[in-house]
């Protein structure tokens, strides 16, 4: 399988420790897609010229994930601020409001479309701002999308009629819901709707037919980037097998193992001088 990533890239700065992780829901989905085994996996999105946008490069950069055609302008990186709760579920607690993806929002030239028809599967979401360039993308190869906890019906209706797979933050979500919410989406488009839940598991649809994954047990260290690691897990095998319940299963492994470490995938870096 063959993934990129595009829109969003951040560091998620620990306020409580006085260090910063690379992260953000494209490069977390895009790198652990990478670490689960994908072939070849590339990220284009918008970095600034700050000490920040160096450590997310050079995270990628250790990573095997190329950024070729991403622009670079002079701005902050992305960086909200992050505490944990003494269950280790992280809570964003805001940051600067003005950073080069608010300034700037990526449109899609004639390369980067090239580019991206080389992959099996380009995954963004709600945070990247891309929605008048998904039927162009759509055009290329699958779209898989995060929706985060963002369920108003107008703005499914502008993204399912041109991606493959959706995934949403449900955890508040009563079972009758998730299915109203996915026959939404099915209607629309979309053939694969996930509803990750938190300690209840995650519930997905294929055109309609259930599966329900439970929680892997584990010692948890810090949730962030967890929902990204079980994207990244499902995609990577489903894209490879087409069995739903074999990816499921391997995206919760992928999930809880992502809950050990520190950050989204690691690499801590103390807060700049």
């Amino acid at each position: 399988m063959k993934m990129i990533a595009v829109g969003d890239n951040v560091v998620d700065c620990y306020l409580h420790q006085k260090i910063y992780y690379p992260g953000g829901n494209a490069v977390n989905v895009v790198v652990n897609a990478k670490r689960n085994g994908a072939e070849d996996c590339a990220y284009i999105g918008i970095f600034g010229n700050d000490k920040k946008a160096d450590h997310v490069m050079w995270a990628l950069d250790q990573e095997g994930v190329s950024y070729d055609l991403s622009r670079h302008m002079v701005g902050l990186t992305g960086q909200p601020g992050v505490n944990l709760t003494e269950e280790g579920d992280r809570v964003f607690v805001g940051g600067p409001r003005i950073t080069v993806q608010t300034n700037v929002k990526l449109r899609m030239t004639q390369e980067d479309l090239d580019f991206i028809s080389k992959f099996d599967v380009c995954h963004t979401s709600c945070f990247s701002f891309l929605e008048p360039e998904l039927a162009k993308i759509a055009a290329r190869c699958d779209i898989s999308y995060d929706f985060s906890d963002y369920k108003v019906k107008e703005y499914m209706e502008a993204v399912c009629p041109h991606v493959k797979y959706v995934f949403f933050s449900g955890s508040e979500m009563s079972v009758a819901e998730i299915k109203e919410l996915a026959n939404t989406c099915h209607a629309l488009g979309t053939e694969i709707v996930g509803v990750t839940r938190g300690g209840k598991g995650a519930m997905f649809s294929k055109n309609g037919e259930i599966f329900e994954q439970g929680i892997k047990p584990i010692e948890v260290v810090d949730t962030m980037g967890a929902g990204d690691s079980f994207i990244a897990g499902f995609l990577t095998k489903y894209c490879d097998t087409k069995d739903m319940a074999q990816s499921l299963d391997y995206a919760a492994t992928r999930a809880a193992q992502s809950c050990t470490i520190s950050g989204g995938f690691g690499y801590p870096h103390p807060f700049d001088d």
